[in-house]
């Protein structure tokens, strides 16, 4: 299972505009400049995020988008699952009639243990820790450069 760039620069789009955000709309043009991601690549990641409700945008002078929820509502798999799809190892794990195999299949069960642990770890882990591990690493790092 790889996570494609569609959920890896989600991702980090997500906890960047959860790391400024600070009650204000973001411009995209702010967040592409600090994630060093496209305009346009981050205007359909942001698009597809805006259905699920997961942002929101603001028109205008002052426009860009902004949490629709609190960070800490807001997990992992919330964000992965809606530009990603299922997070699953192998396509037997979510789609039933995928394999005629299935069951005579004894790394099937592997299959799903490692579906189950990967979707407990993203279901449990919310924006607001990304953030918060976002805040320490800058504060070592800016400790390291003075």
């Amino acid at each position: 299972m790889r996570v494609s760039t569609k959920g890896r620069y989600g991702l980090r789009a997500m906890v960047d505009l959860a790391e400024h955000e600070d009650g204000k709309a973001i411009p995209i043009r702010e967040i592409s400049e600090r994630q060093k991601i496209s305009e346009q690549y981050l205007e359909q990641l942001f698009a597809t995020l805006r259905k699920a409700k997961l942002v929101k945008s603001v028109r205008g002078a002052h426009g860009g988008y902004m949490l629709n929820h609190n960070a800490k509502e807001i997990s992992v798999a919330d964000i992965l699952t809606t530009l990603e799809g299922p997070i699953a190892p192998v396509d037997c794990v979510v789609e039933e009639d995928f394999c005629n195999y299935i069951d005579k299949c004894v790394i099937h069960g592997l299959w799903e243990e490692l579906a189950d642990v990967i979707n407990d770890v993203i279901k449990n882990m919310t924006l607001a820790d990304l953030r918060d591990k976002a805040a320490i690493e800058k504060a070592k790092t800016a400790k390291l450069e003075a």
